[in-house]
């Protein structure tokens, strides 16, 4: 089992200093990967429901740091960490840029990006951007996940789609990784595994909170379908990474619904058997959200968690 974890992109820690030592400090504590969300703006009034509270409302507030410029940043600021988009919203942002820009990033990092993609959820930010239409976004993000492969293994490339065409292009440096960096889908719904099935080198799901619990039955059961999907596409479902992001690391007891217990809370026993639990399952990485608006309480939760793993297995 691999894990990793959550970055500040907006609060106390989002400062130069702060994201540098937290980044510094989980790669001394031998974590694998760091997730980087992704918003650009946040209008002041929003109606879209957000997938990942039982209420629909989003927790955020109005700032964030852009993803791929503090993917940058945290590129020369590590050494082996894993440089993950968690996710990026394929369609706000101009996708020959964006491949050129994951591939500058992969090739000053030495090959460590991991391209986690999703279609969104915010519809006032797409059209704040003026992204292709929400309604469409799924196949517009299809189509730029082709669009990166093609830009990123043919030279000259040229693509022809609905959204976006070009042709007889250079797009040189080409990324470290080859063929590319890994593809990553999120989401849990059924056009997400269908992504992940067609497109994807991992699955990419949030789950362990009330709204979306993917407990390991109902885990289990995604991953069936995944890998019957994969199979019908032709392609091998042991290649597939999962990547499991549990949002909340806390140590105290909480439950899910009545007194289910929540996925990774509790004991340093209880979470120490429900990470086996899904590696059973066939989970490769598991990602933990330390944030806090204080740095120290980051750390602390972040030291807390890697003593607590490497006591109890």
């Amino acid at each position: 089992m691999r894990y990793g974890f959550y970055l500040p992109t907006r609060g106390g820690c989002a400062t130069a200093e702060a994201l540098e030592t937290i980044v510094q400090r989980g790669e001394a504590l031998g974590f694998h990967s760091v997730m980087i969300a992704d918003h650009v703006v946040f209008p002041t009034a929003i109606a879209s429901k957000y997938p990942y509270t039982v209420s629909g409302a989003f927790p955020g507030g109005g700032d964030a740091l852009e993803q791929l410029a503090l993917m940058a940043f945290v590129a020369g600021r590590t050494r082996t960490l894993r440089l993950v988009t968690s996710v990026m919203i394929l369609p706000y942002r101009n996708p020959v840029l964006t491949a050129k820009m994951l591939a500058t990033i992969d090739v000053l990092s030495r090959g460590r990006v991991t391209v986690g993609v999703g279609v969104g959820w915010l519809r006032e930010e797409f059209e704040a951007l003026d992204s292709p239409d929400f309604d469409r976004r799924g196949a517009a993000s299809d189509e730029y996940i082709r669009i990166f492969k093609t830009l990123w293994t043919e030279n000259p490339a040229s693509f022809a789609g609905e959204f976006y065409q070009f042709s007889a292009l250079r797009c040189l440096p080409q990324p470290v990784q080859k063929p590319h960096p890994p593809i990553w889908i999120g989401g849990h719904s059924m056009p997400a595994l269908r992504r992940v099935a067609r497109h994807g080198d991992g699955w990419h799901p949030v789950g362990a909170n009330p709204a979306v619990p993917l407990r390991p039955d109902e885990l289990r059961a995604s991953l069936d379908q995944l890998f019957r999907m994969t199979e019908a596409e032709g392609r091998n479902p042991a290649a597939l990474t999962i990547s499991f992001k549990a949002p909340v690391y806390d140590t105290s007891v909480t439950t899910l619904a009545g007194a289910e217990r929540r996925p990774f809370a509790g004991t340093p026993q209880q979470v120490a058997d429900d990470i086996g639990a899904y590696e059973k399952l066939g989970v490769h990485e598991l990602v933990f959200d330390f944030r806090s608006e204080h740095l120290t309480e980051t750390l602390d939760r972040m030291e807390h968690f890697a003593q607590t793993m490497r006591t109890v297995r």
